[in-house]
């Protein structure tokens, strides 16, 4: 059911399974099947390439949806198989026209060169002797004449040079090298082409819910080795594989260099005998289908993790998954390292003596970092787009590309089998698992290289959320930080270290984690922490914590702290005087009656730019002000139509700060401010109704943002 809870708002609606309804589903996919592929308008996809858009609508694309299917023996909501779904269908999205247009490239070529050496086989055959050729003619009256006889004929008329048979037999054997080249392309030896990647799977969850027979979702060349070899295999694989990439672009430079007329024997052979991997051109290294290792943190941060920490070291643009679930899923929830201190698990039992895990979660993004020649993103399937945007970014590079995927593991996690998404969010809202980017290609320093878009609350300890409860028989509301403690009490491996403290039992000796976590060691003293919470009846209750939540929740504090100022994030009060206040609020109100005049002036006359003057800068902004364009430079306030939005909740999931609901639960500005300007372009990007308008950034000296404003021209 979690495609239920993921599409709110009643857009799916479950039904009994039975046979018939069976039956009905299996006519469904059969007439889908049949359907022609969705349009290349509903993507929403500005530039693949580049990470713009709607990046989950690639799966729109039955081509992509269907590179991976199936995987049918995971456990009900496994948020590692849509990890690996969104993964494959990526690689399958990026390669295909790639593919295609190479293909294309391959085609020129093949006839250009046979072109060439019809050409040059005629190039001595002199037709411009009207007096042999009309005797050659007469000669071959009534009988067949072709090409060879006729060259034959004519060359004891006037003689002619020998053919260069070493040059005849290179082309002709670089023709069919580039025509076995196309095939494989074309059909390959599954008569589908070339498939689109190889993947060394690590023994472990993916490796078993993804092999058994009949339900293997990996529709390309895929091994699978001891739980610890996915790395060290798929080095050896990729140098094989490179080697072979290089035979057929060694045959595409031949055979440019031959059409060219540049070919030269002596130096060109030289030069391409020692070609590789390293010395291919960005178009060519964009062809070579990935090598990706794949296993599970048990399997890549413990014991494997020698073995990835080689491959990292060796500079190999190997690409490896991680489906990091905290524990070893497969062989009984284990403890990992990977893990949250006070995590319950097998051998990390709570009890008097010790209380769940002690030791704080080894993070393996920092670790990457450390390499210095590795790619890194933490993401989840909560957030598809940034995780998407990384699969990109650490496809695309020339380094070995860690991807670190938060995935739930419903019965060691202790959480409901349609809770994936939702727990992935908290998570990420609650610190727990911070979303990051770390591209070695932007620079040399951690600031230039490491990057924290997308996480709430960029510049905050915790984000906040609203609690609701009942009191008095009335609905109440009350704002309070979301803590990893918050986090936790949502699954069963935590729920020991809480006791709920009845409200007769409340007193001013307990204190809020978050302010607890704020307090000198001294001042704890005869303090007792709690998070709030709503009991069955919806009434408010205090829940008190142990140690462990404590350390827990300090050591993922600090943790986003480091990551902070790792990225030269810090917390700044800005300090603005009474006239930059005046001068923003005119800024604003300027900006929208430039907006209305310029509807006025497309034919609305009951526009009252009056009306416009006096709106507060949250308020949305007449429809379609495309014309209202600010200079380079200029000051421009975003604005939503808000009365055409639908209420899909995309802006509030992207950045609760700058976007809220009215009580019609339709989105508004609610400070522009709120947020980094890359925040309203990607929520104007991934609106489905295509009504959030960035306007221009006060501030230009953000990182980037020259590239973001230019990404938000089209929504204004």
């Amino acid at each position: 059911m979690e495609c239920v809870e993921v599409c709110e708002d009643d857009a799916l609606r479950p039904v009994a399974q039975t046979a018939k309804s069976i039956e009905q589903l299996r006519k469904n996919w059969d007439f889908w099947l049949d359907l022609p592929n969705t349009p290349k308008q509903y993507f929403r996809v500005d530039d693949l390439e580049e990470g713009i858009g709607a990046l989950e609508t690639i799966l729109l694309d039955k081509s992509n949806y269907l590179s991976f299917s199936s995987g049918d023996s995971a456990c009900l909501g496994c948020s590692e198989k849509a990890t690996m779904h969104l993964f494959v269908a990526t690689v399958e999205a990026l390669m295909q026209p790639r593919v295609a247009k190479h293909v294309e490239k391959l085609d020129k070529l093949v006839a250009d060169l046979e072109r060439h050496v019809q050409m040059r086989l005629i190039g001595d055959l002199d037709v411009g002797n009207p007096e042999a050729m009309a005797r050659v003619v007469k000669e071959m009256s009534g009988k067949d004449v072709t090409l060879a006889s006729l060259a034959e004929r004519m060359e004891r008329e006037g003689g002619g040079q020998p053919i260069d048979q070493d040059w005849l037999r290179r082309v002709s054997q670089l023709i069919a090298k580039l025509k076995d080249l196309r095939a494989r392309y074309r059909e390959g030896v599954t008569g589908r082409g070339r498939s689109s990647m190889g993947m060394l799977n690590a023994t472990g969850c993916t490796s078993v819910w993804g092999s058994t027979y009949p339900f293997n979702p990996y529709p390309f060349p895929w091994a699978n080795h001891l739980f610890q070899d996915a790395p060290s295999l798929a080095m050896g694989v990729f140098e094989g594989h490179m080697a072979k990439m290089a035979d057929g672009f060694r045959a595409v430079r031949m055979a440019e260099l031959e059409l060219s007329g540049k070919y030269n024997p002596g130096e060109d052979d030289e030069k391409l005998r020692y070609f590789d991997w390293r010395t291919f051109s960005d178009e060519e290294w964009d062809l070579c289908p990935p090598v990706v290792a794949v296993g599970g943190d048990g399997a890549m941060y413990d014991i494997g993790f020698q073995n990835l920490s080689r491959l990292m070291a060796s500079g190999k643009p190997i690409k490896v998954l991680v489906v990091d679930t905290q524990v070893y899923s497969n062989t009984g929830g284990q403890a990992c390292t990977s893990g949250f201190i006070g995590q319950i698990s097998d051998m990390a039992q709570f009890g008097k003596a010790i209380q769940g895990k002690q030791e704080p979660r080894k993070e393996i993004g920092l670790i990457a970092m450390a390499h210095r020649t590795t790619y890194v993103m933490q993401s989840t399937i909560a957030h598809p787009s940034h995780m998407i945007e990384g699969f990109i970014q650490g496809l695309k590079t020339r380094r070995p590309a860690l991807f670190n995927i938060y995935s739930s593991c419903q019965p060691e996690h202790g959480i409901g089998d349609d809770m994936s998404s939702h727990q992935a969010k908290l998570a990420v809202e609650s610190r727990a698992y911070p979303l990051f980017r770390y591209n070695p290609d932007l620079g040399k320093t951690p600031e230039e290289c490491l990057e924290l878009d997308s996480n709430p609350a960029l510049e905050d300890d915790w984000p906040s959320y609203t609690l609701k409860y009942q009191q008095g028989g009335r609905e109440k509301e009350l704002a309070v930080p979301m803590t990893f403690a918050d986090f936790a009490i949502t699954e069963a491996r935590f729920r020991k270290h809480f006791r709920m403290a009845p409200q007769e039992t409340w007193t001013d000796d307990m204190v809020p984690l978050a302010e607890f976590l704020d307090l000198a060691e001294d001042e704890r003293e005869g303090k007792f922490p709690f998070v709030w919470s709503v009991d069955r009846k919806d009434k408010l209750t205090r829940l008190l914590l142990d140690k462990s939540m404590v350390e827990s929740a300090e050591d993922r504090r600090d943790f986003w702290r480091m990551l902070r100022a790792l990225a030269g994030v810090s917390k700044q009060v800005e300090q603005v005087s009474n006239e930059e206040i005046e001068e923003r609020v005119r800024q604003d109100v300027v900006s929208r009656i430039a907006a209305g005049l310029m509807q006025i002036a497309g034919g609305d006359a009951s526009v009252d730019v009056a009306t416009l003057a006096a709106q507060p800068p949250t308020t949305a902004a007449p429809e379609e002000p495309a014309a209202a364009k600010a200079p380079a430079g200029d000051y421009m306030a975003p604005w939503i139509d808000t009365d055409e939005c639908t209420s899909c909740d995309e802006c509030i999931h992207l950045n609760g700060k700058i976007f809220a609901y009215n009580d019609k639960k339709k989105a508004f500005i609610q400070n522009p401010d709120g947020g980094p300007y890359s925040d309203l372009v990607k929520a104007a990007e991934k609106c489905t109704a295509q009504i959030i308008h960035p306007g221009l950034p006060r501030d230009r000296t953000a990182k980037d943002i020259d590239k973001w404003i230019k990404r938000g021209e089209k929504y204004n």
